[in-house]
């Protein structure tokens, strides 16, 4: 089962900007701008779906 570099990097700045878009949702709302929570949390659930598609393709790849 051989990766690709490409994949594995794609995957993992996907992740990472799971992270962020979670840290800057967590921070507005600590601040109480609720329109900025829900936009970095639909972000973050949009990016989700990516970072599993990402991965089946990389499992996948033979």
């Amino acid at each position: 089962m051989k990766r690709s570099f490409v994949g594995v990097i794609f995957l993992c700045i996907v992740l990472f900007l799971n992270i962020v878009c979670t840290q800057k949702a967590v921070n507005a709302y600590y601040f109480d701008h609720y329109r900025t929570v829900i936009v970095y949390a639909l972000l973050n659930g949009l990016l989700f779906p990516v970072a599993a598609w990402i991965y089946r393709r990389e499992r996948d790849v033979k």
